[in-house]
């Protein structure tokens, strides 16, 4: 992939030269849709612990008199393992067999509930964060590497189950606490979560040919065998092991104009996430200042979900346009947290659901684009490789955002 505009794929090539060899339609759909409920709950289980254990984490250390400063050290737990996992991704980690990687993404998320659950002390809550952020990052590198093998549909489901799990999370892990369960109890009663996801690799997604293409009808190669009857997915660690680093570079410097977009609406996203939220506080209305925070956070969540499950109604080709729009939506609510001059809380609730919209969008249609552009050698280390995105953008907004939120909390 030498840049933006690489190769296409077309929508036959690949497909068996002799079509009377090709099982019947009724099993072609079968593993189609086998494949997508798959990977939506692949996408879900990989992030719904991640969500849910970080809300448990804050609560948790909240009885624990943890020192004023534990926003941040739960931040830094939550994404340093996630980036030194998506580092070591382009440099061979995604090269290694997919089987032992999602056991470990599962074991690091029901680690993560157990220690949390079971914590008395903040070292040990903090354990448990750093390991959903790994069971997080290596599930993402892991399973978004893994549709190199499949159809590009079902990019769309991970992404769709990936922006479900930010609802289903919260909403979850809020619902079980305001009936009566305690944290503790309530994470717990949340382990069935890494066996699904488990379950849903091993049993539920059949096994991928070797090389599949792109085309909107790539069901027509399976009527397979789930997972754990075959070795297909340890069909060479990886397509790209024979990449020299030459060949690394050069589709790492095609990937950059996907890249920086996405790192950028992630940052400007985060910012305002992270830095702005608490600070955007109106008081002529019926909700208190956490119940502000908590709807800002749902309607975010909410944008999130619908345009990571969009890409069947709404293809975007040009994602620096969502980043340009996601920076100027920070410029106007850095400069509404300057100058309060927004007179309603819902015109505020209207652009952080925008806000989440353009971040969703930006995330479901990056990949699919490189899944269009990249030849199919290069595709698994492509999507490897472009993975840092999210969490670089994320991270460069924590190192500006809190130091900004607490300077304009001291205006105030």
């Amino acid at each position: 992939m030498g840049g933006c505009a690489g190769r296409r794929l077309s929508d036959s090539e690949g497909e068996e030269a002799n079509p009377a060899l090709r099982p019947p339609p009724q099993d072609r759909q079968g593993a189609h849709w086998k494949n997508a409920v798959g990977f939506w709950l692949l996408g879900l289980c990989n992030n719904f612990s991640y969500v849910v254990m970080l809300s448990a984490a804050h609560d948790i250390l909240s009885h624990q008199r943890a020192p004023g400063n534990q926003s941040h050290a739960v931040l830094l737990a939550d994404i340093l393992p996630t980036l030194v996992i998506k580092l070591l991704a382009p440099l061979g980690l995604h090269l290694m067999p997919y089987s032992p990687r999602v056991l470990t993404s599962g074991v690091c998320a029901a680690g993560s509930f157990i220690l949390v659950a079971f914590s008395h002390s903040v070292g040990i809550s903090l354990c448990g964060v750093v390991l959903a952020s790994i069971s997080s990052g290596l599930g993402e590198v892991t399973f978004l590497s893994l549709t190199a093998f499949y159809p590009r549909a079902v990019i769309s489901w991970w992404s769709s189950g990936t922006g479900g799990a930010g609802l289903l999370g919260a909403l979850s892990y809020l619902g079980l606490t305001q009936a009566g369960l305690s944290p503790q109890h309530t994470l717990l009663s949340m382990l069935g979560v890494p066996a699904l996801l488990l379950t849903s690799y091993f049993l539920l997604l059949t096994s991928p040919g070797p090389q599949d293409p792109g085309g909107e009808g790539e069901a027509d190669t399976a009527a397979r065998q789930p997972l754990i009857n075959s070795e297909a997915p340890e069909w060479k660690p990886g397509s790209s092991s024979h990449l020299s680093l030459q060949e690394r570079w050069t589709v790492f410097k095609g990937l950059l104009c996907y890249i920086v977009p996405l790192v950028l609406v992630y940052f400007a996203e985060y910012f305002i996430n992270q830095g702005l939220f608490e600070l955007l506080f109106f008081r002529n209305t019926f909700l208190s200042h956490a119940q502000q925070y908590r709807w800002y956070q749902m309607l975010y969540q909410a944008g999130v979900f619908a345009s990571r499950s969009s890409l069947r109604c709404c293809r975007i080709r040009h994602t620096w346009a969502l980043a340009l729009l996601q920076c100027l939506n920070l410029a106007f609510l850095l400069a509404d947290v300057w100058l309060s001059f927004l007179p309603s809380i819902y015109l505020v609730f209207l652009i952080i659901l925008y806000e989440g919209l353009l971040g969703g969008a930006a995330y479901v249609n990056t990949f699919h684009n490189i899944a269009l552009e990249t030849s199919s050698e290069h595709r698994e280390f492509a999507m490897a490789t472009t993975c840092i995105s999210d969490t670089l953008g994320i991270s460069l907004s924590g190192l500006l955002a809190l130091p900004l939120h607490d300077f304009l909390c001291q205006l105030s």
